[in-house]
């Protein structure tokens, strides 16, 4: 056993019988390194990554190999989930050495931390003109040795080109409704009509553009906009890539058609794909996008809460081994599982031949219309599924991918009735606030067998604001509002960035890293400059504080001349540009929350889609928020008050008032 059975990852308790003796991330490996004069092989990878599995069962596990690594280097293995700060650095490095990245992540690092070579998986034995990885070893090693001062000014010159997005100047262009077109017109290049999405295979749920484009609609009633959104919306659930029996989706489709998946099943994709269904039918009314929202948010529930509260991380692409194992049917396999009539209806729905579409099994995709037999049949399916092997569960939380969740959550659970879904939904706000946080606003990164650790990062922060905003938006409950404030204050003071605008990536008493970073793009999750831009333009305009739209402009401003170039990388930032190009408009619902017609009124005021309307509630006595000041029931009445820059109209008592008023 190595250096590793003392960490909580799952991921580093894989490798913890490993001969290569791995050490977790830290000082005590580069002074290791330094002592020794040898370079760090850094190792990073997620417990779900099928490539990672396969490496380790090739090369981390076999003890030559492991015997090299161990002479020539000190072995440091990173969870990605766990630590996206390093993650994020040695992946641009790796990216800018070679053009490409992924997992598992491989870099060989200078003992003071600079990186100087890198590449993703590499094979046992050489293979499609990759060097096994025993010959990269003993290549590195003799470079290391011989030609030691080439090493090191490679390695100065790459970490001087990490700190670009940090230096980064805003500027001086706004957003504008000519920029969105354009936006929107390269999106329309992007797009696949015939199967929806944007570029061609492999295939990756585009989450946060889906809301852009729905917003851009609805706000200026573009219909490219909504037909790409839905065209999307409808090729990613119509089987593969989307789990027809469980729900929820896989990671992504290696194919253009979205049939074939990469297994693994990751909480951030289904939190982001849960909220564009469910945005899509308050947009269409579309039975079809209620149906897998709801059907996406119940397997999170199912499959990823956990016995101590918060949801799981992911599950992984095998079982026992072997990709997408637990998913895929034979028609024997169906025909003994349901007898030969149900058998039959199964093959002929999914259309199931006798090579399959997956190495020599399916995956389930209808070619019929559902019937009550194909709906009987799914359910008997689904309970026979859950008796096979399992794929492996990564049972940590994750603060940002949570607060993501939690955002779908309350947005599923009110507009579909769901109680069940709000109050789970409330319970992750708890666990998240005692268990994840130091009670001041600030949030610690992970949780795992009763153990919080690891500062959190923007993305945790901005991550979980956001899904507070929602919960007080689709709850009215203002302690959701307040602690959203509270994390925001915290993230202002300790990630902001006052010369240029925006966020850095860790907080300024957080691990020094070889260089300071900024995000900005969707990479899978939303950033956490665009996310925390849109929590405070939104805390902004409940209380009045135009400072705090300004630096929401100032994020923008940082990022404002790619959106029209790359569009699909920016979804949450054009979000973002649509929500400030917008009309401030505020919503106060003013009533007892515990009264009916207040309910009633804050129902009518949340039907259909307005992502660019504030919402607050409250009793009638507060002073917080700005827009609740001054507030009032009328005649002892519950009230609604809208406004557009805090100047309002007359007091609503009435819900079709409120519709009426909301849809002018």
């Amino acid at each position: 056993m190595n250096r590793l059975a003392a960490e909580t990852s799952p991921y580093l308790l894989q490798h913890r019988e490993n001969p290569v003796d791995w050490r977790p991330w830290g000082d005590e490996a580069f002074a290791e390194a330094r002592r020794r004069d040898v370079p760090v092989l850094l190792s990073v990878g997620y417990s779900a990554c099928h490539w990672c599995h396969v490496m380790e069962h090739e090369s981390f596990s076999d003890p030559h190999t492991a015997e090299l690594m161990n002479s020539m280097f000190v072995n440091v293995k990173v969870d990605r989930e766990e630590r996206p700060d390093v993650d994020a650095v040695y992946m641009d490095a790796v990216v800018s050495m070679t053009g490409h990245g992924g997992w598992p992540l491989t870099v060989f690092v200078t003992p003071d931390g600079r990186p100087f070579y890198g590449g993703t998986y590499f094979p046992p034995e050489p293979r499609h003109g990759m060097p096994s990885f025993r010959q990269l070893l003993a290549a590195i090693e003799e470079s290391w040795r011989a030609r030691r001062d080439d090493v090191a000014a490679f390695a100065e010159r790459m970490t001087a080109g990490l700190a670009e997005s940090a230096d980064r100047e805003p500027s001086s262009l706004l957003p504008s409704d000519e920029l969105m077109d354009q936006a929107v017109d390269r999106l329309g290049e992007l797009y696949d009509p015939r199967w929806g999405g944007f570029g061609a295979a492999p295939k990756f749920p585009p989450g946060p553009l889906i809301g852009f484009l729905l917003r851009h609609h609805v706000r200026t009633g573009r219909v490219q906009a909504l037909e790409m959104a839905v065209g999307t919306l409808d090729g990613m659930a119509a089987g593969g890539m989307y789990d027809v029996l469980g729900g929820g989706f896989h990671r992504y489709s290696v194919d253009q058609r979205w049939l074939v998946p990469h297994f693994e099943k990751m909480l951030y994709d289904n939190a982001l794909l849960a909220t564009a269904y469910i945005e899509a039918h308050a947009v269409t009314g579309e039975p079809r996008h209620r149906a897998v929202a709801e059907a996406t948010v119940d397997y999170m529930l199912r499959e990823l809460w956990l016995p101590d509260g918060g949801l799981a991380s992911s599950q992984d692409a095998d079982t026992l081994g072997e990709e997408g194992a637990t998913f895929v049917w034979t028609p024997g396999e169906l025909r003994r599982a349901l007898g030969d009539a149900d058998g039959a209806a199964a093959i002929e729905f999914y259309g199931i031949t006798e090579e399959g579409n997956f190495e020599g099994a399916s995956i389930l995709r209808p070619v019929l219309e559902v019937t009550p037999q194909i709906v009987e049949i799914n359910r008997k399916l689904l309970e026979i599924r859950r008796k096979r092997a399992q794929p492996g569960r990564d049972d940590k939380v994750i603060a940002s991918w949570n607060g993501l969740a939690l955002a779908a959550m309350a947005q599923v659970g009110r507009r579909l009735g769901r109680a069940d879904v709000l109050d789970a939904a409330r319970a992750l706000a708890e666990f998240l606030h005692e268990r994840m946080s130091d009670g001041s606003g600030r949030l610690l990164r992970t949780y795992r067998a009763g153990r919080a650790h690891i500062p959190g990062y923007l993305e945790d922060h901005a991550a979980v604001a956001h899904g507070l905003l929602e919960l007080h938006r689709f709850t009215g409950e203002p302690e959701y509002l307040r602690r959203a404030e509270s994390i925001a204050r915290v993230t202002l003071e300790r990630f902001g960035d006052p010369q240029r605008g925006g966020f850095f990536f860790s907080a300024s008493d957080g691990e020094p890293m070889i260089a300071k970073r900024k995000e900005f793009d969707d990479n899978p999750t939303p950033s956490g400059n665009s996310l925390m831009a849109n929590v405070l333009a939104r805390l902004g305009r409940l209380d009045g504080d135009h400072e705090r739209e300004r630096l929401a402009e100032r994020v923008l401003g940082l990022t404002v001349e790619q959106l029209a170039r790359m569009p699909h990388a920016f979804g949450q930032m054009l979000s973002l540009a649509d929500l400030l190009l917008a009309v401030p408009r505020e919503v106060a619902v003013v009533g007892p929350l515990a009264d009916p017609v207040t309910r009633e009124l804050a129902d009518a005021a949340l039907e259909g889609f307005n992502p660019t309307t504030v919402f607050a509630f409250g009793s009638g006595d507060e002073e917080w928020p700005a827009l609740l000041a001054g507030r009032e029931p009328v005649d002892g009445r519950p009230a609604v008050y809208i406004c557009e820059r805090f100047a309002c109209r007359l007091p609503l008592t009435a819900p079709d008032q409120v519709r009426r008023a909301l849809a002018g």
